[in-house]
């Protein structure tokens, strides 16, 4: 049994599902998109764990691995708390 990302593929994302990417050795945060993964031809059909295992960071002489990450920002809410 694995994990989101060995179940789903790149075609899976909808159109507008934006993905963090965040390099582990210099912390860089970029976002991508389905369009973004699907610029070469044939990756619509890699799971997003075959995309993470590719990704290597294009900052200026990092190209540290990539963490994948799924964005929701529609289903953030803030933290309510406090003492009764």
């Amino acid at each position: 049994m694995g994990s989101w990302k060995t179940k789903y593929k790149v075609g899976d994302l909808a159109d507008e599902q934006r993905i963090e990417m965040i390099c582990k050795k210099c912390s860089r945060l970029v976002y991508i998109t389905k369009a973004t993964i699907c610029t070469a031809r044939g990756r619509e059909q890699l799971y997003l764990d075959e995309i993470e295992n590719r990704a290597r960071c294009k900052a200026q002489g990092c190209r540290g691995r990539m963490r994948m990450a799924m964005d929701r920002q529609d289903e953030m809410s803030g933290f309510v708390g406090g003492l009764a």
